[in-house]
């Protein structure tokens, strides 16, 4: 993942690290999200009900790499509004209207594009910006995190979802067959009989 953020915009990188923590929906849930939704001193970012697919709210428990990636776009909110331009987004883009003008902050667009020619250039062509939600959800599951808890976190509603987002890798058969060797070569394994 550092490497694709590091061959996108800045502005672009931070949401996607923000949909990779969290398993929200870019387009829907991330990149309309304002800064009403960000609660600093209770450690949270909510969803309201109605903003998302399925129409539930939601909340997402600051981890740590989150709370240093809101900090950070706040600093930048911050001095945005001390150079006298208000934007209740927590993610935005500086254009400007005519080539040369003055840059103002704008929602952030479709970003197929770049994305693409991040993952490209990063040496994992093909990928999608969905595939943030699944690697989130497997992310989840790996912890330990229950799946009921997992659920309400990227908003599935049926374990059946959840489950077809969280798909097993190679690392995760290689995890499993080091683990099969490990209890195969204790010695209560096999050992016991024979003489």
């Amino acid at each position: 993942m550092a490497s694709v953020l590091a061959h996108l915009p800045e502005d672009l990188a931070a949401v996607v690290e923000f949909g990779f923590i969290t398993g929200w929906r870019i387009a829907a849930e991330v990149v309309p999200m304002e800064w009403s939704r960000v609660d600093f001193h209770a450690g949270d970012v909510r969803l309201d009900v109605g903003t998302t697919k399925n129409g539930d709210a939601r909340m997402f428990p600051m981890t740590a790499p989150l709370r240093h990636l809101l900090e950070a776009q706040h600093v930048k909110h911050e001095a945005l509004k001390k150079a006298g331009q208000i934007c209740p987004l927590v993610f935005w883009r500086m254009v400007a209207e005519t080539r040369g003008g003055e840059k103002k902050p704008k929602p952030i667009g479709s970003f197929k594009r770049a994305w693409h020619l991040a993952c490209r250039a990063a040496g994992v062509p093909g990928k999608k910006l969905h595939d943030l939600r699944r690697t989130a959800i497997r992310n989840l599951d790996r912890a330990g995190v229950s799946r009921t808890v997992g659920m309400e976190l990227v908003g599935h509603r049926t374990e059946e979802i959840y489950n077809r987002y969280n798909i097993t890798s190679d690392s995760d058969r290689r995890d499993a067959a080091r683990k099969l060797d490990v209890a195969v070569a204790a010695p209560a394994f096999g050992q016991q009989g024979r003489r």
